[in-house]
């Protein structure tokens, strides 16, 4: 198997230059959210981002830097099998990225990246944990905000969750912010789409999982109870900014569960819910 020669680099002073088009507008969340899933590519921002994003196995459409970034990423790109494909590299001076971009590039390079296919929520479950299959996921509902995603998903890395579910209203683990504040964990945690949901609450429980809602109930048991008598298959489910968990997915959930609480706080952040959850049911 060859290895990819040095990439042939190509300069660009016009912002509007057409081959440009995956990277114009990154600021803008709603465009973003519709056009890269359309178009099958996800951004890849920073070199520690896009080199979790080449271990993972991803592979970039094209690269645009600065030339200050060319050396880390020739090292990057010197180790990846040939398979043929050349990858453009597009070398432009910083006042020039910040006009296609919409912001200030300071982390590197950007990547436009081929977006993954997906897998099935059944093969999630099954190849987890190198084929043992997963003992913990944990699913996010209608969870908007970008950074709270890619915040959830460091945790889950950081703290062993074998796999995470996102429902369909759920903001992309791949757009650049989320991608970015995991760090490319997003890229080493098996992760897919429930859908639809909550029905898919059925399909853990046939898959053999206990599912456990976070949030405020009457009926609620606390996360200590929880860990002390804790399933051997555990699915956490965590609601969205705000509103939390909805009332028909807390009523379809096994077990209803909270985190205590001190200094009259009822709740917290979904972020830091899901590390408090993550870190008590670790195992």
């Amino acid at each position: 198997m060859g290895v990819v020669p040095r990439p042939d680099l190509l300069t660009v002073t016009d912002p509007a230059d057409p081959r440009l088009a995956d990277y114009v507008s990154l600021t803008d969340v709603a465009l973003r959210s519709r056009h890269e899933p359309a178009k099958g590519l996800y951004i890849a921002e920073s070199s520690t981002v896009l080199g979790r994003a080449l271990a993972a196995g991803h592979r970039p459409r094209s690269v645009l830097l600065a030339p200050r970034w060319v050396p880390d990423l020739e090292r990057m790109l010197a180790d990846l099998p040939d398979d043929g494909t050349a990858v453009p590299v597009y070398v432009a001076e910083e006042h020039v990225l910040e006009q296609i971009t919409g912001f200030h590039v300071h982390r590197g390079a950007l990547a436009a990246m081929h977006r993954p296919v997906l897998p099935t929520v059944a093969q999630v479950l099954v190849q987890a944990r190198d084929g043992a299959g997963a003992r913990r996921v944990a699913v996010l509902e209608d969870v908007v905000d970008h950074t709270n995603v890619g915040a959830a998903f460091r945790s889950a890395a950081a703290l062993g969750v074998d796999a995470v579910l996102v429902t369909p209203r759920c903001a992309d683990p791949l757009y650049r912010r989320s991608v970015r504040v995991s760090m490319g964990t997003v890229f080493q945690v098996p992760w897919t789409r429930i859908d639809p949901w909550p029905e898919g609450v059925g399909v853990l429980r046939e898959a053999g999982f206990v599912t456990a809602a976070l949030a405020l109930s009457d009926d609620s048991i606390t996360l200590d109870a929880l860990v002390a008598d804790q399933p051997d298959r555990l699915a956490l489910v965590l609601g969205a900014e705000g509103h939390g968990l909805k009332d028909g997915t807390i009523a379809a959930c096994d077990r209803v569960v909270r985190i205590p609480m001190a200094g009259g706080v009822d709740s917290l952040n979904v972020a830091a819910a899901a590390a408090v959850a993550f870190w008590a049911t670790r195992v």
